[in-house]
Order: C-alpha cells, then sequence, then structure tokens
C-alpha cells in the first residue's frame, strides 16, 4: 500500500492509460467498447469541462493506473454547498484487497471534507461486497429519508 499514490487527474494527464482502466472498469459492467478512442473522448471532455472529478490510484513504482474514482457535480440549494455523486470506483483485480479502493476513497473525502456538503453514491442492493466495503469506510446508507426515483 506504500507504493500507491493517489491524485487528481488533469488534462496533461496520460489520457491513453485513463481510458484504458475506464475501457476495464467497463468491461467489468459488461459494456464493451470497441472503440477507445470514444472512451479517450468522453474523459478528455469531462476534464476539459471541469465536468467531473477524477482521482486516479497510482502504482508508484509503475506509474501505471491501478484504481480509478469519478464523481460528478451536484448542488444543494438547502445547504448552499456543492456536493457530489460518487459515478464509478474501480480498481484492477490484481489489486483488490490491498487497500487502493481505501486509499481512493480516503482521498475523496479529504479532497470535499471542508468543500461541500457531502458525497452520495449508489450500489446495488446486491452488491455486498461494495456495501461491506463503504460500511466499513464509515459511510451510511439512507434508508429512512429519502426515496430514489430513476425516470
Amino acid at each position: 500500500m506504500n507504493d500507491i499514490i493517489v491524485k487528481i487527474a488533469t488534462c496533461e494527464d496520460n489520457l491513453d492509460k485513463i481510458a484504458d482502466i475506464v475501457k476495464k472498469y467497463r468491461e467489468f459492467y459488461n459494456v464493451a467498447t470497441d472503440d477507445i478512442n470514444e472512451i479517450k473522448t468522453f474523459m478528455q471532455e469531462r476534464l476539459k469541462n471541469s465536468e467531473s472529478k477524477v482521482f486516479l490510484a497510482l502504482n508508484e513504482k509503475t506509474d501505471e493506473i491501478i484504481g480509478f474514482v469519478q464523481l460528478y457535480p451536484l448542488f444543494s440549494t438547502v445547504s448552499l454547498k456543492p456536493q457530489w455523486m460518487l459515478n464509478d470506483l474501480y480498481v484492477l483485480e490484481t489489486e483488490r484487497k490491498k487497500g487502493v479502493g481505501k486509499k481512493l476513497m480516503d482521498a475523496v473525502v479529504d479532497y470535499f471534507k471542508d468543500k461541500a456538503k457531502g458525497c452520495i453514491l449508489v450500489t446495488a442492493k446486491t452488491n455486498t461486497v461494495a456495501k461491506e466495503f463503504y460500511n466499513k469506510l464509515g459511510w451510511k446508507t439512507d434508508m429512512y429519508d429519502f426515496y430514489t426515483y430513476y425516470f
């Protein structure tokens, strides 16, 4: 875990490497994309237009991206503060159970704790591994106050 660094991605980062891990993430969800340039363009636009924050976990020795988190901005009129939606979290299968996910999530919390109302994430009710992970990190479920609707 000491060889892992977390940084916020910028347009100056290697978009080919970012697109490669996003491709693996999409494959994990059975959303295959043959055109890596489509992924690269999507990620480049998010970064260029400041439409998301992407935290990258890097192996410090090899400079390989081994995980990432992508968050999208939301705003709370009630609190008059920004909040964030954690939309994507992925760690390479070979790097799981090594603290990479925790390091990414800790970086997210540290970055936003004084800048936002909070961070929201959604996971499938059947994703017991994710639920256990988020609970272990101190994230709380909102089972009583709000309903989530989709259209």
